[in-house]
This record gives C-alpha cells, sequence and structure tokens, in this order.
C-alpha cells in the first residue's frame, strides 16, 4: 500500500512538471497565452455566479462555475498548446512522421518509406480506410515520389484503396495541424483482420527506414541521403 501511495505522490510533481513546461514552451509562440486562460477562467466563473445570485443559488453555481472555470481553462490551454507545437514544427523536415505517430489506435505508421536527396519524403499509414501516403517537402518533387509509391502499393496490394496527401499550405495540400483530422475523416473500408493482411503483405517489401538509421520525429535538416541508395534484403 506505502508502494503505490509513493508512486502516486511522485506521479503529481511529475504531471505539475509537464504542465509547466508546455506552458512555457506554448508561452514562447504565444504571448498572450497567460492573459487568455486567466480571461476566460475569471469570465467562465463570473458567468456562473452571477446567475446563481439571480436565481438564489451563489455557493451552489460558485462551486459548478470554478469547476467549469477550470476545465474550460484545460481545454483553452491545451487547444492553444497544440496549436503552438505544429507552429514550432511546420516546415521542419520529419514533421508529418511525428504526427503519424501520435494518430491513434489502429493506425500503423511507417515513417520515410521513400525519400530523394533533396529530404523530400513520403510516410505510410495503414487502417481502415487503406493505405494513405504523406509526403511533405517540396510539392513538384513529391508527386514523382508519391507516384512511384503508389504504383509500388498498387501491385503488391490491388485491393486495398490507397490514398495520397501532401503535407503543406498550397491549394490541394494539407496543413499540418490537420493532417490528422482528415485522416481520421477518411471513409473506413477494412476490417481488423484486412489490415493485419494489409501490413503484412507491406512489412515484405521493406522500406528505407528498416535500412538506415533516422531519427524518429523531425530529421536534422543536414541529413543525406546515402549515394547507394538502400541495400536489398
Amino acid at each position: 500500500m506505502a508502494r503505490k501511495e509513493t508512486a502516486a505522490d511522485a506521479a503529481n510533481p511529475g504531471r505539475l512538471k509537464q504542465i509547466a513546461l508546455t506552458y512555457k514552451m506554448t508561452r514562447k509562440a504565444d504571448k498572450k497565452i497567460g492573459l487568455v486562460l486567466a480571461a476566460v477562467g475569471i469570465v467562465t466563473f463570473g458567468v456562473f455566479l452571477a446567475i446563481g445570485f439571480l436565481i438564489g443559488h451563489p455557493i451552489y453555481l460558485g462551486i459548478l462555475g470554478l469547476l467549469l472555470a477550470f476545465l474550460a481553462t484545460a481545454i483553452v490551454f491545451g487547444r492553444r498548446a497544440e496549436r503552438a507545437a505544429f507552429g514550432q514544427m511546420e516546415g521542419q523536415p520529419g514533421a508529418a512522421a511525428a504526427v503519424l505517430d501520435n494518430i491513434g489506435r489502429g493506425w500503423t505508421t511507417t515513417p520515410a518509406v521513400a525519400m530523394n536527396r533533396s529530404q523530400d519524403v513520403v510516410h505510410r499509414a495503414v487502417g481502415k480506410p487503406g493505405i494513405v501516403l504523406v509526403a511533405e517537402g517540396n510539392p513538384n518533387r513529391v508527386k514523382s515520389l508519391l507516384a512511384a509509391e503508389k504504383k509500388k502499393m498498387n501491385r503488391i496490394v490491388a485491393d486495398v484503396p490507397v490514398h495520397d496527401l501532401i503535407v503543406g499550405n498550397g491549394e490541394g495540400m494539407v496543413e499540418l495541424k490537420k493532417l490528422r483530422t482528415t485522416m481520421l475523416k477518411l471513409p473506413r473500408v477494412l476490417s481488423g483482420p484486412q489490415i493485419t493482411v494489409t501490413n503484412d503483405r507491406l512489412r515484405a517489401l521493406g522500406d528505407l527506414m528498416s535500412n538506415m538509421p533516422l531519427p524518429k520525429g523531425p530529421m536534422p535538416k543536414g541529413m543525406r541521403m546515402p549515394r547507394g541508395g538502400p541495400k536489398p534484403r
């Protein structure tokens, strides 16, 4: 019993430290975060307290307002922190891979299944919508990478839908912050067993990640592809 209490006590400072670190990182990109959070909390609490006085239950609605103020502040903080994080990642090589790595359950992601020497890269995700190829880099160059990868997918898994997305802010592209939402909105056509079979087929292909060491998340800007390309297994 003592061990459980010790672990819980140790976890609380860890969470508080993480929240504080997230706030500091968010404040670097969002200078008004403190004022916004304070305004949301005060306004929410004030509205409920005022309603409480009007109907004759200030204590009850005051407590409710305090709880809802905390909840509203937490929601706003989470959204602005997420927006700040995407803003810092946007434009960095490998940013899309970091988003795919946190897309959620039911997806199998493989970063860097195709790449050129200019660091234009294609990542692959397999889920209920089928196969999703996500490209990041120069829009003109990644199209050829996507076309080659789609051709490969159609040859190996011809019965599985293949979607392709290009991450960016241009016309016909998907913003980094909207990538996860866009993928989750794709129509679901595969069952669990079909996803397993598809992953087994694709695993036999191999990919750049299994042939060259690439770090998770955004990749260093100075990294280059080896001249010889990936070695066959």
